[in-house]
């Protein structure tokens, strides 16, 4: 059917207003799983030192004579480590054109921008931390850095082949070697869970990529999980293997988007510390001309208490 000649159309029009939603949609995610869980301290120093020791083996034969005299028992030394701070920031500028605009979706620009860099170095940090990433002591030249959860097991790792920890050396710790990948499966993470249990070790969560979540989802272990309903509604079967049952403990089987999808993380959270040398801080830059210039920074190491205590299976099929 013809337009009748004349008829003004949406296509003829110059002064139309334009239709632009007051909302702006990000799905980009900003959980820290590892983060959230462990524990929280301090640092007084750009090396972050602390100390670890364990007893001697248990001696089933341990007995003496009568009216003997006492003899002394070899003392093993403490272990002294350390990890040193890696100081991180994020350097917004807005011009005062932008900041005085009528913006859909935000307000301040300035506000705007200070807000997804906050999220952005959460983001950062959870991958530092959770990382196979050495330490390194830093120069005038270089930058300060922390070594990560995976650069720090060395007693309860399954690796593939070719794959290596090293252990801390010189003040410093470096980054584990890796090896083949291999399927992820149930006697992996059992063969872990027991180490790490041997040790004395509690872990209670376990990291993994999305590919390895699933392949989680499939282990005889997983606890059936129930959705509850008020009213007479049937029960739901939950499908996400989250809650992990095993001979040496349970554990939460948590999918992380921040640590390496190669590795499962198994971590006894109150063995580990995020200590902050600088806490999250915003500081006005220098003003030079029509606009403005925020920081935000901040300056954290990662203190592994006991890598005994945790353990990584290592080396996984990524897809």
């Amino acid at each position: 059917m013809a337009v009748p000649i004349n008829t003004t159309k949406t296509y003829d029009v110059a002064g139309r207003r334009e239709d632009l939603t007051d909302v702006i949609h990000d799905v980009s995610p900003t959980d820290t799983p590892f983060m959230t869980a462990i524990g929280k301290g301090s640092a007084s120093h750009t090396n972050h030192e602390w100390q670890t020791d364990a007893l001697a083996p248990a001696d089933g034969d341990n007995a003496v004579l009568e009216g003997d005299d006492a003899a002394n028992d070899a003392a093993a030394a403490t272990v002294r480590l350390g990890n040193y701070t890696q100081l991180m920031d994020k350097v917004i500028q807005v011009s005062s054109s932008q900041r005085a605009a009528d913006n859909a979706g935000r307000g301040d620009e300035l506000s705007y921008q200070l807000m997804k860099r906050s999220k952005e170095l959460k983001r950062d940090m959870e991958t530092r931390l959770t990382g196979n990433y050495p330490s390194v002591a830093g120069n005038a030249g270089a930058a300060r850095k922390c070594a990560g959860f995976e650069a720090w097991i060395q007693s309860n790792d399954s690796r593939g082949v070719g794959g290596a920890s090293t252990a801390f050396a010189g003040g410093l710790q470096a980054a584990a070697t890796d090896g083949a990948a291999r399927p992820f499966t149930e006697q992996l993470l059992l063969d872990v869970m027991q180490s790490c249990w041997n040790e004395g070790g509690e872990p209670r969560l376990v990291l993994v990529g999305g590919f390895n979540k699933r392949a989680a989802s499939t282990f005889s272990g997983i606890a059936t999980q129930y959705r509850e309903n008020s009213g007479q509604k049937k029960a739901t079967i939950v499908a996400a293997a989250d809650v992990y049952v095993t001979d040496f403990g349970t554990v939460n089987i948590v999918a992380s988007r921040f640590s390496r999808p190669r590795s499962a993380l198994v971590v006894d959270p109150g063995m580990w510390k995020l200590c902050y040398y600088q806490r999250f801080r915003t500081e006005d830059l220098a003003k030079t001309g029509h606009s403005e210039r925020k920081m935000l920074s901040v300056e954290f190491t990662l203190e592994a208490c006991n890598e005994k205590s945790s353990g990584v299976v290592a080396d996984l099929n990524v897809a």
